[in-house]
């Protein structure tokens, strides 16, 4: 199967007034242009693509496993026969990654009220240190509970007030707080930490961040599905294995000795225990005026740590411009192709098949190769297609990128994103992660009009995906990111039927061995969204004005910054 112009209006000029306005997308963006391009991609392709990564074969592409050697290498052949060149400037189609691999054993007991509370790790908790060290104690610390842990000057929010927390074991909800409107208490303040949007600080990453800040010993975050956007099964699927950070001169000796989980009914038996009504605090974390709470007990975990150096790989294919004044501009594509492994203490299946997430993203992003690599003229700036590694053990791959780019950031233009993309069907709409941020956006705004689409913003603002895909480490440095993926009206179906299916995908798959390829995957919306970001790529080489962060996104300082360099 091939892009047919039913799944878009891309056979027809873009709309000359919209272009004007947003003085960003060329009006070259028309059908002579990407015909080559369109016309080549494949559902047989990426059907293909996924059946391989997530194989049995390929044993769940974790890294520094045999299944990273296989997915590297598939990878790389790939981008070679579609006749890109190797992406890394010394001449490979690699950029090593240096890691440390951590697999952590872990005892817990809380002492509260006289009585010992023995935690069942998996069951009641997961958690594990990132030190780098094969043996981490923390006893007697004194347990307290931080609310949500956010110091938010911006918000005028600290839930610390001046506590001392070195050595303490803090306890914290997952999300911001959701600071009730004074005008009508039954809505979210839309004023204070974004209303529904999950900022920054509601991420665990942040969580753990501030408490290592803070010089407590342990922290650890209560579980709640709904805030959390995924059930304890997930947090438990990722963890309590061998997990994975970057390396660091201090061996994460600056980092908080324990991170963890707590389920929800462990913490309520916890506050119980301490004599604390676990909802009524929940409900005093959401004002200005919390105090931390002691809970009368005192947490000890012994940890030993099984510590291996390892190095993994990100992929990088090039596509070189056309233009010899601008080729030295980059527009990178990026996707990750790590998943969670094999997990040898599950009965029956024990591999996670990352199908959806992430082999698809992995399938398209090389159909995208593949179509601007036809084009009769490449692009003026030149393409980096960027197939990171550990995305799911905190965006590792991306954060090296990053922080060690194989091409300047200052001459970077953007960041484009593909994760878990669209198996179900052609879609009416083009969903913004982090919708507002960047000019990319008045781009994408227009090619989806071109398309017939309707542009729309997150419609899960409340889970933080801005914040969980690897977009977001270019956005730290300050490269414009974009991040889309396909809306929920789907063509044919009824009203509300992508929304039932995203849940379930949720509830079922998502980071559990059952993401496997289905056999009532469509492949037309894979190719809708594929074409959709490769003319939004298209635009951004092609074109005479640079991507900029917009007034008021958290990320456009250090973008000014970096071009300050």
């Amino acid at each position: 199967m091939t892009f047919h112009p039913a799944l878009g209006a891309c056979t027809r000029l873009l709309d000359s007034a919209f272009v004007a306005a947003v003085a960003l997308l060329p009006a070259f963006l028309a059908a002579d242009d990407l015909a080559p391009a369109l016309a080549s991609f494949s559902a047989d392709r990426i059907r293909t693509h996924i059946a391989v990564l997530a194989s049995d074969e390929f044993e769940g592409r974790a890294p520094a496993t045999p299944g990273e050697e296989k997915t590297v290498a598939y990878l790389a052949a790939e981008l070679k026969q579609i006749g890109l060149q190797p992406g890394n400037p010394d001449g490979t189609w690699f950029q090593s990654v240096p890691m440390v691999g951590l697999t952590s054993s872990i005892t817990t007991s809380i002492n509260v009220g006289g009585h010992t509370l023995d935690l069942v790790p998996v069951s009641d908790y997961v958690a594990l240190s990132r030190r780098v060290t094969g043996r981490v104690d923390v006893k007697d610390s004194p347990v307290v509970f931080v609310g949500y842990g956010v110091d938010a000057p911006e918000y005028h929010w600290d839930d610390y007030k001046g506590v001392d927390l070195h050595g303490k074991t803090v306890i914290m909800l997952i999300n911001d707080p959701p600071v009730p409107d004074p005008r009508n208490p039954s809505r979210i303040d839309d004023t204070v930490f974004k209303g529904r949007a999950m900022t920054y600080y509601g991420r665990w990453t942040y969580k753990y961040e501030i408490a290592s800040a803070r010089g407590a010993a342990a922290c650890l975050i209560i579980h709640e599905t709904g805030p959390a956007g995924y059930p304890f099964s997930v947090v438990g699927a990722g963890w309590g294995r061998e997990d994975f950070d970057l390396r660091t001169p201090d061996g994460n000796a600056g980092r908080v000795a324990l991170e963890g989980w707590l389920t929800l009914d462990m913490a309520k038996r916890l506050f119980a225990a301490a004599g604390q009504d676990f909802a009524a605090l929940k409900a005093s974390a959401v004002r200005r005026d919390f105090q931390p709470v002691p809970l009368k007990a005192k947490a000890s975990f012994s940890v030993q740590n099984q510590v291996r150096q390892v190095v993994s790989r990100n992929v990088v294919g090039l596509l070189p411009g056309s233009d010899p004044g601008l080729k030295n501009e980059f527009v990178i594509y990026s996707t990750h192709w790590d998943h969670l492994g094999r997990n040898p203490r599950l009965k029956g299946d024990q591999i996670f098949h990352g199908a959806a997430d992430n082999a698809s993203g992995c399938a398209v992003l090389m159909e995208i190769a593949r179509a601007l690599r036809a084009l009769p003229v490449a692009p003026k700036r030149s393409i980096l297609f960027a197939f990171v590694t550990a995305e799911e053990k905190g965006l590792l791959g991306s954060r090296y990128y990053a922080e060690h780019p194989l091409y300047p950031l200052v001459r970077t233009l953007a960041n484009l994103n593909l994760d878990a993309v669209n198996l179900r069907g052609l879609t009416s709409e083009v969903e913004i992660i982090g919708h507002g941020n960047s000019t990319i956006e008045d781009i994408g705004a227009a090619v989806a009009q071109a398309e017939g689409r309707q542009v729309i913003p997150d419609t899960n603002v409340e889970k933080g995906y801005f914040y969980r895909s690897d977009h977001f480490e270019f956005a730290k440095a300050g490269v414009p990111a974009f991040y889309p993926k396909a809306g929920k009206t789907y063509l044919g179906r009824p009203a509300g039927w992508g929304r039932q299916q995203e849940d379930l995908y949720t509830v079922n798959d998502y980071h559990q061995v059952t993401d496997v390829a289905k056999s009532d995957w469509v492949y037309e919306g894979a190719i809708q969204d594929g074409a959709y970001l490769l003319k939004v790529g298209y635009a951004i080489a092609q074109g005479d004005r640079r991507p900029e962060w917009k007034s008021g996104s958290e990320f456009k300082d250090r973008h000014d910054a970096m071009m300050r360099q």
